[in-house]
């Protein structure tokens, strides 16, 4: 995946120093036009949500490696398994960027969205009863988490699934987060993820997102998460 490795090295001349360079954090392009998740997801806020708020998180956990030169020889995932060692400015940043690339591929056109296939399907019905029981414990993960965050499907350390939210931009791959595991799903329930289509109505952005899941991307992340 694009966002977990890093662009062409930049060159940095300070004017009395010698030149040194360092890789910098790149955003990938989005996977499908943005107005390809219509009626789900709007146009406009995909615009706003990728070009500004996506793009901010990238050029800030950059910035950052000014403070932790390390960092230009990890992945973005690799940061997130050892948050604890960094800043307050890695852990929103970094988790940004990393929750962001990994929104945009959860998501599809509603005619290449695919399906659950039989594995995860059978996972699913194991741990939660049944895959309408999975989604109402998902929405009620993201419409309950109060103010700014994340509701996500994970396999857990035991190899089970799981529904858990984090708090502004922590995700469960986080050495400090509460429930950990592998991510396999996650819904973006930041304000700036749908204020300008449904305002205050969460829950009706919630119910939408299920239109325009990229199961085939649910699928191959399930797959790697058990093998």
């Amino acid at each position: 995946m694009r966002y977990l490795n890093k662009g062409l090295f930049a060159l940095v001349v300070c004017s009395s120093l010698s030149m040194s360079a360092f890789a910098d954090f790149t955003q990938a392009q989005l996977p499908y036009k943005s107005d390809a998740l219509e009626p789900a997801i709007d146009q406009q806020t995909m615009e706003i949500h990728y070009g500004k708020h996506h793009k901010a998180y990238v050029d800030n956990l950059n910035a950052q490696i000014k403070t932790y030169p390390e960092l230009d020889k990890l992945s973005v995932e690799q940061i997130q398994q050892q948050i604890s060692k960094y800043n307050a400015a890695v852990r929103n940043n970094g988790g940004g960027h990393f929750n962001h690339a990994f929104f945009w591929e959860s998501l599809a056109p509603t005619n290449k969205t695919g399906k659950a296939n039989a594995k995860l399907l059978k996972q699913i019905n194991q741990d939660f009863g049944s895959f309408k029981a999975f989604q109402e414990q998902f929405n009620q993960a993201a419409t309950s988490r109060f103010g700014s965050g994340w509701a996500w499907l994970i396999v857990n350390p035991q190899g089970k699934l799981e529904v858990t939210s984090t708090p502004n931009q922590d995700n469960p791959l986080m050495d400090i987060a509460e429930k950990k595991g592998q991510p396999l799903l996650g819904l973006d329930v930041w304000e700036h993820a749908y204020y300008l289509k449904y305002q205050n109505r969460r829950a009706d952005y919630t119910n939408a997102f299920w239109s325009v899941v990229n199961w085939n991307k649910v699928n191959e992340r399930y797959a790697k998460a058990v093998k």
